[in-house]
Parts: C-alpha cells; structure tokens; sequence
C-alpha cells in the first residue's frame, strides 16, 4: 500500500477538488486540515507516508525534516514554486518534488480588496455599523491618487488596468525593471526612492529572494508620505515585519493590509494584530475555488504518473 498525505487542508476541500479516487489500487490518501510547526510532531505524523502533498508554503520541508522522514519518496506543492521546500535536500535524499501548474491573478485580485478596505475603513465601519454606529470615517478617493508597484511581474502587471481604471497613475520600480518593460504595461519606470516618496498606494509584488528580503525597511517606510498605505500580498519577510509595526504606531504611514507574514499562521499576541489602522488576511491571496481545481487535479496526476515511473512537472535545485 502507497500511503499519502495532503498535508494543510485548512478548508477540508482538497478531497473534493480532485478524483483522488483515479489513483491506482493500493493507494492511500489521508487528508489532514490542521497546521503542525513543531518537527518532531511532523516527523511523527508522516513517518509512515511515501507521498506528501504540501500546499505552497504552509509547512515547510527544510533538510532536517527531510532527513528524518527515510520512507519519502516524492513531495508535490501547489505551484511551481515554493521557497520553503529544500529542493536539494530532496534530491540529495532521492527524494523527487514535482510541482502543478496553473495560477491565476487570484492575488491581485485580493490586493485590490485590501486597498479598498483601507482607503475606505471597511473593516472598521462593519464593526461600527454591527454595533450601532453610524459613519464614524472619512474614506480616501483612489481616483486622482498614485499606486506605486513594488514589482512589474505577472501579478504587479495585473495591477495596472484596474489602478486605470480608478484613475490612478501607476509608479513601478524592481531590481532588473527597464523603462522601456515599464511603458509597455502602462506604468512609469521610477527609481526606489522615488517610488515610496510618490506613492499614495505602495503595493508589494515581489518574489521572496535574499535580494528582497527586508527589501521594505524602516527607511523605505520613512519615506513614504504619512498619508501612504502599504500592502503586502506578496511574502511576508520582504517587509521588515517591526519596522512596519513603529511605522503604524507611530503614524508614519496610514495603514498597511497585509495578507503575509513571516511566520504563518500570524501566532497569538503578534504585534501586528494590535497595530492600528491595518486589515489583516490568512494568506488567502491564491486561496480560490479557480486555483484550487487545477492544483489538486494536477496532484493527481502527478501522483499517478510517478507511481507509472514517470515523473512529471519535476522540480530541479539549481546550484
């Protein structure tokens, strides 16, 4: 029997996302929706298992827990990339990863609802409203403003249509952005600082590297306008996570919704969930019904195709 765990199934829906069913005889799948950080706890729930299935970066597989699990033989994740799983670790303990395509703009469109509910206090009015007030903010016109793109990938590009269609004029700036790449998906090339002095919206759309990690710190949130927001859908460590919270507490910067943190689940008696002015999400950014049927499916069948002896969708270290 090939046993096989879908690890962090917060929603209890992977079973019914996918025909886990089509996997061949003398397969196993067991669905667990609780989140387990202690290695010791993972070590004992998946000794027993030769196939896991991680959902992006919820638990990471790092080489100690690798190295402790010997019957392992094949991780998927969600996506094609997941910076918490060691790929070398695996390889190096033959342990194959595959990965599953299909992602949508899914986070940007969650973006644009942090934006809206900060610039409009929505949170903070629903809980007036529920208790028997009425009206008690002054909301923020988008129109007329500046959005300020940290990062013109897939996601940031998805951004701009909508920032125009607010009437919005759109800043971009990355490491390796051009002008000429900038202008082509309708947003002015600037410099970093000049992208936190001119935002009125600094939007975070970054991959987690060493390059940008605590790329977002007390300076760059020094030279935003204290009427500026800052969101953040992108990796939680790109942004200096106590640089932001003095930033908050001290009315540097008007608001920040964050749907990523540096630790995940946010741990009871953070900081940030008793800073104000600030609308705080679980990582929901790629967490749709759209997404899930096509990584799901695609866990199947790169179960069923490893269980073939043929691989697919396999993730490489690159050294």
């Amino acid at each position: 029997m090939t046993s096989i765990a879908v690890m962090d199934d917060y929603q209890s829906v992977a079973q019914s996302m996918a025909d886990w069913r089509s996997l061949p005889d003398r397969t196993s799948v067991a669905f667990f929706h609780d989140h387990l950080d202690d290695e010791d706890a993972l070590v004992e729930r998946l000794h027993d298992y030769e196939i896991v299935v991680l959902m992006r970066e919820r638990t990471p597989f790092r080489r100690s827990l690798i190295e402790r699990l010997p019957r392992l033989r094949l991780l998927i994740t969600t996506g094609m990339r997941n910076a918490s799983l060691d790929l070398e670790a695996a390889h190096d303990h033959g342990v194959v990863v595959s990965g599953t395509p299909g992602s949508g703009t899914a986070t940007a469109e969650l973006a644009w609802a942090l934006i809206l509910g900060l610039v409009r206090h929505l949170p903070a009015e629903d809980a007036a409203t529920r208790s028997g007030s009425w009206q008690s903010s002054v909301g923020t016109d988008l129109a007329g403003t500046t959005l300020g793109l940290l990062g013109l990938g897939r996601l940031g590009r998805a951004m701009v249509p909508v920032a125009r269609a607010f009437g919005m004029d759109v800043l971009a700036w990355s490491q390796n952005l051009t002008a000429e790449t900038a202008s082509r998906y309708g947003a002015e090339h600037v410099d970093k600082d000049t992208l936190f002095e001119r935002a009125d919206v600094l939007s975070v759309h970054l991959q987690l590297s060493e390059r940008t990690r605590g790329l977002v710190g007390a300076r760059e949130l020094g030279l935003m306008k204290p009427t500026a927001y800052l969101v953040n859908t992108s990796r939680g460590p790109i942004v200096d996570e106590a640089a932001l919270v003095a930033a908050l507490e001290g009315g540097r910067i008007a608001g920040a919704g964050l749907d990523v943190f540096d630790q995940e689940p946010l741990p009871t008696g953070h900081p940030l969930l008793r800073a104000p002015r600030t609308v705080l999400t679980p990582h929901l950014g790629y967490v749709t019904r759209r997404t899930y049927e096509d990584w799901f499916p695609s866990a199947v069948r790169a179960i069923a195709a490893f269980l073939d002896g043929h691989p697919i969708q396999v993730l490489t270290p690159t050294r």
